[in-house]
């Protein structure tokens, strides 16, 4: 699985890239990230069909953690559309606690 992190700067008022993972699996993600600061996901997850078929589905997740700071999750809601727009990201999916970003979790929603 490939995965990029990306986050909202403050200061420039920009999306970057956060942190870049290859070859991990969906527990080690959620250990990559911090429980209290919102994030996107984007990542490429290796799906085995019931046929056979290998695919590689192309998920954004937009984590947003309950407790973190009002004035964050306002920022990473009001880009969230525009992200998804401009990187044609299809499959998307939310999540407000770490511990339910699971690979049962990912593969339920890829509808496996």
């Amino acid at each position: 699985m490939v995965n990029i992190n990306l986050k909202v700067d403050r200061e420039k008022q920009q999306i970057i890239i956060d942190e870049k993972l290859e070859d991990i699996t969906i527990d080690e993600l959620r250990e990559s990230l911090a429980s209290h600061q919102p994030r996107y996901i984007v990542l490429s997850y290796r799906q085995e069909h019931s046929d056979g078929r290998i695919s590689y589905p192309l998920c954004f997740i937009y984590f947003t953690p309950r407790d973190s700071h009002a004035e964050l999750q306002m920022m990473y809601a009001g880009s969230k559309i525009a992200l998804q727009q401009e990187a044609d990201l299809t499959r998307a999916y939310e999540i407000r606690e770490l511990e339910d970003l699971t690979e049962e979790w990912l593969l339920g929603k890829l509808g496996n």
